[in-house]
Formats: C-alpha cells, sequence, structure tokens
C-alpha cells in the first residue's frame, strides 16, 4: 500500500493528498498574478498601474497614488484609502488585512508585513495578523511595520524605524524596536497631499 507523506515525513491520506494538490495550484495562480503585479510596478504611469491594482482586488480611494515598483502579496486584502501616496519600491502585504487610511504619506521602500513564522512552533508555521494604518500619518523611508501593528491617526514613523508594537495618536516614533521620540504639535489635521510625482 502507497503510503503519502509530506516534507515534514508526516503520512497523509488521499484526501489530504487531494487538498494540498488544489492548494499548490491555487498558490501557482497566485505566484503568476503577483508577477503581473510586479511587472506593471515597471509601468511609467499612474493610471496604468492603479487599473491593474484594482483589478487584482487592491481597494484604492480617489486620488490616491502608488508610486513606481512597489510589491503586493495577496492584494485582495489590501485596502488603500483617498488621498494617500505610497512611493517607490514599498511591499504590502495582504496575506491578513492591510488597512491603509486616507492622506497618508509612506515614503520610499517601506515594507508593511502582517505575516510572520512563528519561532516557537514546532512547523514553523504563519501567524498573521492585521495591519492599521490610520489618517495622517507618515512613514519615513525604509520604516518597517511588522504583523500586528496599530498607528493611530497623524501618527508618525520616523525612517529607518522597526515597528513592532501600536503607536497612538500623534506620536512621533524612530529607531529599532520604534520608540516615542516625540509628539506632533498640531491636534487638528486637515490637509491633502496633492498629485503624486509624474512618471513615477
Amino acid at each position: 500500500m502507497t503510503v503519502f507523506k509530506d516534507r515534514m515525513g508526516k503520512s497523509l491520506t488521499l484526501i489530504q493528498v487531494f487538498e494540498k494538490g488544489i492548494a499548490r495550484i491555487f498558490n501557482w495562480g497566485l505566484d503568476f498574478k503577483l508577477m503581473i503585479l510586479r511587472w506593471t510596478g515597471y509601468v511609467p504611469s499612474h493610471l496604468l498601474r492603479l487599473a491593474v491594482y484594482k483589478a487584482a482586488g487592491v481597494k484604492i480611494g480617489k486620488g490616491s497614488a502608488v508610486h513606481m515598483f512597489a510589491r503586493f502579496y495577496q492584494p485582495k486584502n489590501v485596502t488603500i484609502g483617498s488621498d494617500t501616496i505610497i512611493g517607490d519600491h514599498c511591499f504590502l502585504d495582504g496575506r491578513a488585512k492591510l488597512n491603509i487610511g486616507s492622506h497618508i504619506a509612506i515614503a520610499s521602500q517601506v515594507l508593511i508585513y502582517n505575516s510572520e513564522h512563528n519561532i516557537n512552533a514546532p512547523d514553523f508555521g504563519p501567524v498573521e495578523e492585521e495591519v492599521v494604518i490610520e489618517d495622517y500619518c507618515f512613514i519615513g523611508a525604509r520604516a518597517i511595520i511588522l504583523p500586528g501593528v496599530h498607528i493611530g491617526r497623524g501618527a508618525v514613523v520616523a525612517s529607518g524605524a522597526v515597528v513592532t508594537k501600536d503607536v497612538p495618536s500623534l506620536t512621533i516614533v524612530g529607531g529599532i524596536p520604534a520608540k516615542e521620540i516625540g509628539k506632533r504639535k498640531v491636534e487638528k489635521l486637515d490637509y491633502k497631499l496633492g498629485r503624486a510625482r509624474l512618471f513615477q
């Protein structure tokens, strides 16, 4: 009798083998979609890029822009509000929900993750947690935001910071791991970011 085993050597039933086969086919389809989205990042037109991102399932509000070379994972779980600008070479993880609000400036090369490996689990399995960035935030260049983080309204994340915990509204954080380094001196936030850079 043939016994099927997974990569860990655990025995599998025929139904489990079938389910894994279906999952593998689904993942191939997702990988193909992500490749198309990655290639779309090379198109020097905001309108064309946004059209493709929306067709792939990213929810993008009016007046928002995603600069060139952005990368997505599971685009259907990514929501971007209105008048938000995402810088070039950003990574937006959608394995769990990623909610980016309105009037947010996200600088270049920002990495936002909502899935990571459980280093204490025997199978090294994934842990997925929603990330929320509320309205009027600024995320500096090369910042990293980790799973489960909630960044409050008007907060600022300094360039190069690694955010591992929630950030209260109007708080400025920086460092590794990110810690409070100040407060914004304005409480009423009511501005628009303007247009994204042409051909970028």
